[in-house]
């Protein structure tokens, strides 16, 4: 849970950073796209740190790293000592998750994985309401400097409770093992990504890249809206009080965490249709119901948004399909470098919108606080569509690789040339 307030902690408080940096919107794109770049580029130096020292120290030093960042954001002068501090909390931010599914393989029965996975990423996406409406009503409460200092001493306190409390593994066994309690079977737990040859192995399976490009297509929108463009389209665009963003926002948080276990379940349910039955849904009601937000005339009325968020929060849980993917297409030694290439799809999308958005305002005259304006957040918008035509070409095309790879379909038939 504060792993998400830390990473979503501008989604709230995006207006009030462009106007204390003096940002315009390219400028407070950078913060979150940067954060994200050094999340994603960090799981691999992450899975060696995890392999070779366990979870607790790793996870120790991560929220450190978040402590450093928040407190320097909170003391920053400038934008570029900013991006520093959204870099360190993008490192420790890294940790964090991946020590915890560690954790969850060494301290419970291998079985037991999949769903104290999932009650995990539900516990966690409760932080996402508490950066929204607690941390804005706080900082414009306080101060700046006392709103992320505070931050920063919440992770100071974790980072000794992580350390005095967790253990790698359970007292009784002498490395990072998981155990099937039903078969008895012991294998070690590896969260390293092979590189090399494992990589281009990897890819080279349509199911790996099925996996990228669902993961690419379905979370970005979302995870753009909620990082750092929700609230100020919100708000400065669609003219909310900040209480009833922060009410649509959280609709977003709470459908995610309803959806998960329903599209978990389904995907169990329909292994061979998961692209056409859930994914590509998913993007199209997503990409739909923007087109009406986008198209409507004057400002969107309170139910459109909320059904708005209630599509965009279709994403999340549809995104994790793409593990099931890689999961289901790739051997146990290959499994963790198609974990992430598939992660690096989504990341890789939600940096491209994020930024695409900031840009889009600036080139209108929008990109501050003072000139945010509907018209240019609805252009703005648009930058998402292009991905989604992008992704769901590909989800199309790699989905008939893959079924034909494993011979579920016949493969065509070059056509005669008369």
């Amino acid at each position: 849970m504060l792993a998400v307030v830390n990473r979503s902690s501008l989604s709230a408080v995006g207006v009030d950073a462009a106007e204390r940096f003096q940002a315009d919107a390219a400028t407070l794109s950078m913060f979150a796209v940067v954060q994200l770049a050094v999340y994603g580029g960090m799981q691999l130096p992450v899975g060696l740190l995890l392999d070779r020292f366990g979870a607790r120290p790793v996870m120790t030093v991560g929220m450190l790293l978040m402590a450093a960042g928040q407190l320097t954001m909170a003391l920053s002068p400038s934008v570029g000592v900013a991006i520093v501090a959204r870099m360190l909390l993008g490192a420790g931010d890294a940790a964090v998750f991946p020590g915890v599914l560690r954790l969850i393989a060494t301290w419970f029965p291998a079985q037991r994985g999949p769903v104290m996975s999932q009650l995990t990423g539900l516990v966690g996406q409760a932080g996402q309401l508490l950066s929204l409406a607690p941390l804005a009503a706080f900082l414009h409460a306080t101060s700046w400097q006392v709103a992320f200092g505070g931050i920063a001493g919440l992770c100071v306190l974790f980072a000794v409770l992580v350390f005095a409390l967790i253990r790698n593994h359970p007292p009784e066994v002498a490395a990072d093992v998981s155990v099937d309690t039903d078969t008895g079977a012991i294998r070690v737990v590896r969260s390293s990504v092979d590189t090399g040859v494992g990589i281009r192995a990897a890819w080279a399976h349509p199911g790996t890249r099925l996996a990228f490009w669902s993961h690419f297509t379905t979370m970005f929108s979302g995870t753009a809206f909620i990082l750092l463009w929700g609230m100020p389209f919100l708000t400065a665009g669609e003219g909310l009080s900040l209480g009833t963003a922060s009410l649509v926002t959280s609709v977003f948080v709470f459908a995610a965490m309803a959806f998960g276990p329903v599209m978990g379940a389904l995907s169990q349910r329909i292994p061979h249709r998961r692209s056409r039955a859930l994914v590509l849904p998913a993007v199209a009601a997503q990409a739909a119901v923007w087109l009406v937000v986008i198209c409507w005339p004057g400002t969107a009325p309170l139910w459109l948004l909320i059904v708005l968020a209630i599509a965009m929060a279709l994403g999340g849980p549809a995104s994790m399909i793409a593990f099931d993917h890689a999961r289901t297409h790739n051997p146990a030694h290959r499994l963790s470098t198609a974990t992430g290439i598939t992660n690096a799809g989504g990341f890789l999308a939600a940096l491209i919108t994020i930024f695409a958005i900031g840009v889009a305002l600036d080139l209108q005259g929008a990109g501050t606080p003072a000139t945010y304006d509907l018209d240019a957040f609805r252009i703005a918008f648009l930058a998402q569509f292009p991905l989604w035509l992008l992704g769901g070409a590909f989800i199309v095309i790699e989905r008939r690789r893959t079924r034909i790879h494993i011979g579920m379909d016949p493969p065509r038939t070059p056509r005669a040339r008369p």
